[in-house]
Order: structure tokens, then sequence, then C-alpha cells
């Protein structure tokens, strides 16, 4: 399974970049800027991890941290400008599983956060998808022991299909989920263009494909 993250912070910037950066490092990752919306998300999405600002527009995240830890065994790091000890021993004993200060290292961040996954029993670890086997962690994918070269964005085009199995997914749904990590907007020419490597490239026969499927008139799924 493909780790979900919400990322809880009011800063447009923050949530813009390390979303993204975080996309390209094999997280699924949505984001609420409030305590409101954060637990709408949870609710509704079930993350396997939080990232939370202790510093939001509404709220604060101490009081978010206690209300998720109420209904919710999701593990939590806390994230903040806020680096003395009094506040990373109220963020812990809030029940966080750790905490980080910012400004902070992005590798720093995500090694934390498989950590404190790994931790809780709920690392992406492998996954299995037609004849293809995919290390979450290390962002690699193999078949039969050979590394297949996946740029950027066609692996996370790929992991959006893994973590969508069986569904299908609109042109629409893979635009919105792909288009920020490319570093320019990607239009639906240049996601036909795409999709077609990353079949070249995983499938055994791109010109009839067996992990991603056409669904004519509807869009793509992934039935492995």
């Amino acid at each position: 399974m493909i780790p979900k993250v919400l990322l809880i912070e009011d800063d447009p910037a923050i949530v813009e970049n390390l979303s993204a950066f975080l996309k390209e490092e094999g997280f699924l990752v949505t984001s609420a800027d409030g305590q409101k919306k954060a637990l709408e998300l949870i609710e509704a999405d079930q993350p396997q991890l939080i990232l939370l600002d202790v510093t939001l527009a509404e709220g604060n995240g101490y009081s978010t941290c206690t209300a998720i830890k109420m209904d919710y065994d999701i593990p939590i790091i806390f994230l903040t400008a806020l680096g003395d000890e009094f506040s990373v021993v109220t963020g812990l004993d809030m029940g966080a599983d750790d905490y980080i200060s910012k400004p902070f290292r992005p590798r720093e961040l995500v090694s934390r956060m498989r950590s404190v996954l790994r931790r809780a029993g709920k690392a992406g670890g492998i996954i299995q998808a037609g004849g293809l086997k995919v290390d979450i962690e290390k962002g690699v994918v193999t078949r039969g022991g050979e590394e297949i070269y996946l740029s950027a964005l066609e692996y996370r085009l790929f992991l959006v299909f893994l973590s969508h199995r069986g569904k299908i997914l609109t042109r629409g749904q893979l635009l919105e989920e792909i288009w920020d990590i490319a570093g320019e907007y990607v239009n639906d020419n240049t996601l036909t263009v795409y999709i077609k490597r990353l079949r070249e490239k995983i499938e055994l026969d791109a010109q009839n494909p067996e992990i991603i499927r056409t669904v004519r008139g509807l869009g793509y799924r992934m039935d492995v």
C-alpha cells in the first residue's frame, strides 16, 4: 500500500512545495489548512501519517493533535518553527510520534516519516503488480530483478494507478494528480505522451497493454 499522508499546514507555499516533493518520494499527499477540514479528510480518506504544523490559521496544532488522537490511531509528526524544549515536550505529550523544526532538510523529513511508519506498522514496503515489483521506500521498479528506469513524473503516474487499482481513473483525475510535480502545467496531450511512455516501459507488449488498460470513453484502469 502506498502511504497516504495528510499535511495540515496553512502556508500555501509550504503546502505546494512539500506536497510536490513528497509525491516524488512515493507518497500520496492531501492537505488541509485547519482542524475542521483536517478531520473531514481523515474520516473520508484514512491517511497512514499526518504532518501537522503547530501554528494554524484555525486553532493550533496541539488542539488538532488532541482531536485526532481521540478517535484515530494515526501517527503524527509535528512541523514547526518553534524549536524550544517546551514546544517539543508539549507536542510529544499530546501524542505526537515525532517532532521536526523548520527549516528542515526535506530528505531528513522523509527519513523520519518512514521511520515513524515502520514503527507504526504502516510502511509501504514492496508492492507486486503485473510481474513488476515496486519498492516504495527506495522508489525503484523492477521486473525479473532488472530495474525499470522511470522519470519522476512517470513514476508518480504509476503510483497513482497503483493506489487506485481496479478503479477507473478519468484523464481529469490523472491530470489533477500529476501536473504539480512536472515543473509546468501538464495538458491533455502531454498526459497521452506520458501514458504511452509508461506503457512502453512497464508493459510486455505496449500495443496490447495488460497493466494499464484503456476504458473507452471513461479513462484508464489498472487491474493487476
